[in-house]
């Protein structure tokens, strides 16, 4: 599936992203602890599905949860890539660039075009979200896919997100990181 045909979205993020202005750190938390259901990388609660085979379970993220409907996501193990597997970089830009044509998500060794199943599972991250009525979305800073305010971008990390929190944001999810808490 295109993103054009992403039913009621934008043809891309950066289309959205451009014209609306994004929530300050206090919005967005407040965002989070109003909110009933909440979208929650899997790595965070303590599943083993990163790249590297590891979890970052987070007691602050737990903390933040208590009380509320969790629905656990892992972008890139939903689109059907294994754990472990190698790690990826964006390549010319950050997610809302790879949704409009211009950047890659590619492996930092072998070079191999990850693109396609990182936009799947984000599209994934998002049917999941509105299944559940997820209207904020707790997600892994510096991650290619979740990172939501730093991504690695040819090997340096810079300011930028991810694939699925571009995603995420043009389609009107409140997206925080789990470094927002």
């Amino acid at each position: 599936m295109s993103p054009e045909a992403t039913p009621g979205g934008p043809a891309h993020p950066a289309d959205s992203q451009a014209a609306a202005a994004l929530p300050s750190r206090e919005e967005r938390v407040a965002a989070l602890q109003d909110a009933r259901v909440v979208l929650v990388s899997a790595c965070l609660l303590g599943e083993a599905c990163r790249y590297d085979g590891r979890s970052q379970r987070s007691e602050r993220v737990l903390a933040a949860l208590a009380g509320k409907d969790v629905v656990p996501v892992c972008p890139e193990v939903a689109s059907g890539l294994p754990v472990p597997r190698p790690p990826v970089d964006l390549r010319g830009g950050t997610g809302v660039d790879v949704w409009a044509g211009r950047a890659t998500a590619v492996e930092r060794a072998a070079g191999v075009d990850r693109t396609e199943a990182f936009q799947r599972g984000a599209r994934i991250a998002l049917e999941a979200a509105r299944r559940f009525g997820a209207t904020v979305a707790l997600l892994k800073e510096k991650s290619p896919s979740c990172g939501s305010q730093r991504v690695y971008e040819s090997g340096q990390l810079r300011d930028g997100e991810g694939i699925t929190a571009a995603l995420l944001r043009a389609e009107g999810i409140i997206v925080l990181s789990d470094e927002d808490l």
